[in-house]
């Protein structure tokens, strides 16, 4: 019987996942590695596992220490610390991303995305934009509550269902706009600017 050839052989979701899988975990580079970022978005489950994104300048990618690991660590991991991790890369099957499975942890001084931030944070104070005159009030049970971010972005499923389950009085509005690349500031300014105008 012929064999079928690469061109006309069909496979399924979870087989692919599998073979991407399978293709990283042969690759011996990626079985004990260190890679260095900085730590955002990190989750303390009541698991004791620890999840968190690592970050540089440029890409991310996603990290999960296991509670015996984590339970082994010197220092308390927070966002935005540079560190260095080592472990060993695999593929999470189900939702078909790659992430590393994180075995040791070291700290290698405060995160370039922090010490941005922070650099921002001085600015802005120097320019007065938070002094106490210039806050208003927030209303303790908002009626219209507008939301500037991406339609399509898992912040703003993360808001509604948020706002489904605990305030569900509120008029949400969105103001849809890119949030990332060189386009995002002003189209921001202008997605702000409108719900000003729509909703006061």
């Amino acid at each position: 019987m012929e064999q079928p050839s690469l061109f006309t052989l069909t496979l399924t979701v979870s087989e692919l996942n599998r073979c991407v899988k399978d293709a990283v975990e042969q690759h011996p580079l990626l079985q004990g590695v260190w890679v260095k970022g900085e730590i955002s978005n990190l989750s303390r489950p009541s698991s004791g596992h620890l999840y968190f994104t690592l970050k540089d300048p440029a890409s991310a990618v996603k990290c999960v220490i296991w509670k015996t690991n984590a339970m082994r660590l010197r220092t308390p991991l927070q966002n935005g610390q540079a560190v260095e991790v080592h472990g060993t890369v695999s593929v999470y099957e189900r939702d078909g991303i790659y992430q590393i499975y994180v075995d040791a942890v070291r700290l290698s001084g405060e995160g370039w995305l922090y010490q941005e931030f922070m650099r921002l944070k001085t600015r802005l104070e120097a320019a007065g934009l938070f002094d106490e005159e210039r806050k208003r009030p927030l209303p303790q049970m908002p009626q219209r509550i507008g939301i500037v971010t991406s339609p399509t972005g898992a912040a703003l499923q993360d808001m509604l269902n948020t706002l489904t389950h605990r305030y569900r009085l509120a008029d949400v509005f969105l103001a849809p706009t890119p949030v990332q690349g060189d386009d995002a500031p002003p189209a921001i300014v202008r997605a702000l600017q409108m719900l000003a105008a729509l909703i006061g």
